[in-house]
Formats: C-alpha cells, sequence, structure tokens
C-alpha cells in the first residue's frame, strides 16, 4: 500500500523547498558578484555560463579572439571551487592525451606490470579550448565523458569526478583546417553561447581594469559540494503547466514534420531532439533560481531558447543559399510563443 502524504507534510516539504530555493539565491548572487568583478561587460553570457553549471550541463563558448573566452572558463572554475584543467586542441592532438594513457613499470623484483595514467579529463572543469582544431578520432574521446560521466579505458570503466563539465570554445571565422563538430557532440552541450563584442562603456571599464599596475582576481565563492546540492535542489523545483505546453510546443515547433509555422517547414533542414526539451527543463529552472525566483516563467523559455536550440537544428540547402539565418527561424518561434 502506498503511503500518500498527508497536508501537513506536502506544507513542510514546500516549506523547506522554498527555503533552500532562498538560500541558494542568495550564495548565487554572491558567485555572479564575483565573475563580475572579473569579467566585464557580458551580464548575459554570464547569466548563461552559470545556468548551465547549476543545471550541470556542458556548454560550448563561440566567439571570435580576445572577447575573455578562456578568461570566462578560467574564472568560473575558481569562482565555483572547482578543480579545473585545460586542453589546448590542435590537429596532432591524441585521445589518448586526453583521457590518459597505459605506461609499463617495473617493480621490485623485475615484475612488470601497466599502470594507467590518468589524463586531464579526470577533473571537475575540463576546458577543450578550440575544440573543433582537433580531428573527428580526438573530439569523440569526450563523448562518452560528456554522457556518462564516466570513460572505457584498457578494458575499465571509470568514472569521473563529480561534478563534471565541460566548457568547450570555438572560434568561428578561422576554418581552414578545423573540423566541423558532429551533430551528436554539438547535441551533448547544454548551451551555446554566443560571445559578441562589449559595448562602450564595458569597454572603457575593461580598458581600466585590466591595464593598471593590480588586476582583479577572482575568489573562491562556491565548493563543489555546494554545486552538486545546487543541481540536486533545481531539480526539484517546481514547473508550471504553462512551462511545460511552452517547453514542447517550443522544441516541437522546431521540428519540420510537426511544425506549423511556414518559416520552419521551409527553411530548415532537422529540427531538435528531445534531449533540447530536457535541457530547456533544467535551464529555465536553473535561470528561475539565479533571478531569485522559486519557478519558472514563459519568459525564461524564451530567454534560453536561441543558445538551446541554435546547435541542434539546420538550415536546408535553399535556405542557406537565400541567406536566411538560423537567429531568424528562432525568433519566429520565440514569437509564435507570445
Amino acid at each position: 500500500m502506498v503511503e500518500v502524504p498527508s497536508v501537513t507534510e506536502a506544507a513542510g516539504d514546500a516549506e523547506r523547498l522554498l527555503s533552500e530555493a532562498e538560500a541558494l539565491s542568495t550564495r548565487l548572487a554572491r558567485v555572479r558578484a564575483a565573475v563580475g568583478r572579473v569579467i566585464l561587460g557580458q551580464e548575459d553570457v554570464v547569466e548563461q555560463a552559470l545556468v548551465t553549471l547549476l543545471a550541470g550541463g556542458h556548454m560550448l563558448l563561440v566567439g571570435v579572439p580576445g572577447l575573455g573566452k578562456t578568461k570566462l572558463v578560467e574564472t568560473l572554475g575558481t569562482v565555483m571551487g572547482l578543480d579545473a584543467r585545460r586542453v589546448q586542441f590542435t590537429p596532432d592532438l591524441m585521445p589518448s592525451d586526453i583521457l590518459g594513457s597505459e605506461v609499463l613499470e617495473e617493480g621490485e623484483g623485475g615484475r612488470r606490470a601497466f599502470r594507467f595514467l590518468r589524463g586531464p579529463v579526470f577533473c571537475q572543469l575540463l576546458m577543450a579550448d578550440e575544440i573543433n582544431r582537433a580531428s573527428p578520432r580526438t573530439q569523440s574521446a569526450l563523448l562518452q565523458a560528456m554522457q556518462e560521466r564516466r570513460v572505457a579505458v584498457g578494458g575499465e570503466v571509470l568514472d569521473l569526478p563529480a561534478p563534471f563539465h565541460v566548457l568547450a570554445t570555438q572560434n568561428p571565422i578561422e576554418q581552414e583546417g578545423t573540423y566541423p563538430l558532429p551533430e551528436a557532440q554539438l547535441d551533448r552541450f547544454l548551451l551555446e553561447i554566443e560571445i559578441g563584442y562589449p559595448d562602450e562603456a564595458a569597454e572603457r571599464a575593461m580598458l581600466l581594469a585590466t591595464t593598471g599596475a593590480t588586476e582583479a582576481r577572482p575568489e573562491a565563492a562556491l565548493r563543489a559540494d555546494e554545486l552538486i546540492a545546487a543541481q540536486n535542489l533545481i531539480r526539484r523545483l517546481p514547473v508550471g503547466e504553462a512551462v511545460l505546453d511552452a517547453i514542447l510546443r517550443l522544441v516541437r515547433g522546431a521540428r519540420p514534420d510537426t511544425a506549423t509555422l511556414p518559416a520552419v517547414k521551409q527553411h530548415l533542414a532537422w529540427g531538435p531532439g528531445p534531449r533540447a526539451a530536457q535541457a530547456l527543463m533544467l535551464a529555465t529552472r536553473a535561470r528561475a533560481v539565479l533571478d531569485g525566483r522559486l519557478s519558472p516563467s514563459v519568459e525564461d523559455v524564451i530567454a534560453l531558447a536561441e543558445p538551446i536550440l541554435r546547435h541542434r537544428m539546420a538550415l536546408g540547402f535553399a535556405a542557406r543559399a537565400d541567406g536566411v539565418r538560423l537567429g531568424e527561424v528562432i525568433g519566429a518561434l520565440k514569437a509564435d510563443l507570445g
């Protein structure tokens, strides 16, 4: 017989959840301020990066050189209290350079045995710098790690530290000698975050802050165990029917075979899968807590639609020839949500 919680127990659980969410919002305000002291003029980017980590996902940062992509990842690692490592992806990088390799050692008595040397993937925050410069074979070394949080090496399956996040960067203008990420790997990134140029006021503040005798340094504002607790709490937050309906309508409306908008049917070759809806369910909750709210709204769905959908859909040949942009199609989908 299944026991049904009493009204008093349900009310108590709701109060505890509210109290925990409010406490988390207070801590996250300190985290956001700590990142903002180092990363200037990129408020939306910082918000989306924090949403990614709070939702337990991976993110792909896309932007021209010199906009602070690497600096942002380093700052997040310090502020979140995570063990962070960096791998510079190059054409000659091998999977063993990421996962690790076995070495033959000779012990006492001349006995030889293999010992596995763990690679940089065994960390809590892995920065994959210019990920599209490595060969597909090396890129695929991250697939299992990103999806399952473990790797298979030498006939053994090894768990990665918790939490585990991949924060990859990509340069959109230097495409010579690069290998585009396969769709299966792109789908593993919770958000694709585009970093643009800062406005004049932010660039002025940046110049003054970074060219003086002293420069702001990131300081820890959270611990790894606190981040795990925050990720678990976010999964417990309620999601209203209106938000759930908006997510389904957005994702299903972005698929050519189930779309109702002419722009989607005409311009898209393929649309997002169920993982996009899962990403929206988690990311909207994380954004709500980051803004000090207990549950997400339709506005959160609209705000996160582009970074979640952009890398999970593709334009058809005719649309590319006509100069249609994915942002225009996603804009039509957002407008349809109201």
